[in-house]
């Protein structure tokens, strides 16, 4: 190569160089997501991702790691906290340990369906300015952008189908680190134990659990059917959902990425219950054609019934009757 073509070749990569930095993003984010595809968490966390970046016209970088890449969400919490995790789409029943008026949405049957949970916690809500106004007086380090859900939850076992309450009496259950969840399942007739979602299919394959509950994308993503394969639509929670981001993130934004970083998180809620719904209806089928899994309809009523007792008692005992008139 001649001295004037190396000079070129210098030119042209330096300015290269030059115009792939003038695109860089000027925020990156990290973002948490606990579980694998297809789930309304990482479509969530997708929509997040694609809106973001054209908006703020390549400004915003959101980096998505699923499937707990980072960790269990209370330690992911926790790093938030510290601004070293920025953002996470995820269950609020895992958010309990920061947030434990969040244990209101464990209570069973307490929404009607999807629509009823965006009603009262979606954007706009009461419930929502409730728990933001609990983020800022607790000072996680982390701001809630928006509530939303991610599906109806029922409940699985790898020992027998379930057709009436009797057949999961003292069957080991597992829950997440909720008291409510714990109290509720042994008031129906199992014994909970408490583990970390990405320890629950080595647990249910070894026994020390036999049964579980979550949602249908959670129980199909993690393949938990291959342990569990005994379906009972019990449609016993709405399983709702957070986005939050670090206060360190947020803070390093100007008020117009601010603005839309709101904005964002509130559509992809929406998003969210949008997809929880065609996975609602499309994985029953899945389960049972693709992966032969059980599936049957219990009688939810006798477990309102075994419930009822506990509910006023449990809100009481938890101090959880301020998030409960939050929902009103």
């Amino acid at each position: 190569m001649t001295g004037f073509r190396m000079i070129v070749a210098g030119l042209a990569a330096g300015l290269a160089l030059v115009a792939a930095q003038a695109h860089a993003a000027d925020y990156k984010l990290r973002l948490h997501t606990l579980v694998k595809s297809p789930h309304p968490y990482n479509d969530m966390a997708d929509y997040m991702k694609t809106e973001l970046a054209a908006k703020s016209g390549g400004k915003i970088e959101v980096q998505i790691f699923d499937a707990g890449q980072l960790g269990q969400d209370p330690a992911v919490l926790g790093e938030m906290g510290l601004g070293t995790i920025d953002l996470i789409v995820s269950s609020t029943s895992n958010a309990v340990k920061q947030v434990p008026e969040f244990q209101v949405f464990s209570i069973p049957y307490l929404f009607t369906s999807l629509d009823d949970v965006m009603t009262r916690v979606g954007p706009g809500s009461k419930a929502e300015a409730y728990f933001q106004k609990i983020y800022a007086d607790r000072k996680l380090g982390i701001q809630l952008l928006a509530l939303g859900v991610a599906g109806a939850r029922n409940m699985a076992n790898s020992v027998k189908p379930v057709t009436a309450l009797s057949d999961i009496s003292g069957m080991k259950m597992r829950t997440p680190p909720s008291a409510l969840m714990s109290k509720s399942w042994a008031a129906l007739g199992t014994i909970p134990v408490q583990i970390a979602w990405g320890e629950l299919y080595a647990a249910v394959q070894t026994g020390v659990a036999q049964g579980l509950e979550g949602s249908l994308p959670g129980y199909t993503g993690s393949k938990l059917y291959e342990v569990a394969p005994y379906l009972a639509m019990t449609g016993h929670e709405m399983q709702v959902d957070h986005i939050s981001i670090s206060d360190r993130a947020w803070k390093k934004l100007p008020a117009d990425l601010q603005a839309l970083m709101l904005k964002t998180a509130q559509e992809a809620a929406v998003i969210g219950k949008q997809k929880a719904d065609q996975y609602d209806s499309d994985l029953v089928e899945e389960l049972k054609t693709k992966h032969n899994v059980t599936v049957t309809t219990p009688n939810v009523a006798e477990f309102q019934a075994a419930l009822k007792s506990v509910q006023t008692e449990l809100a009481q005992e938890l101090k959880l009757t301020d998030a409960l008139h939050s929902l009103e």
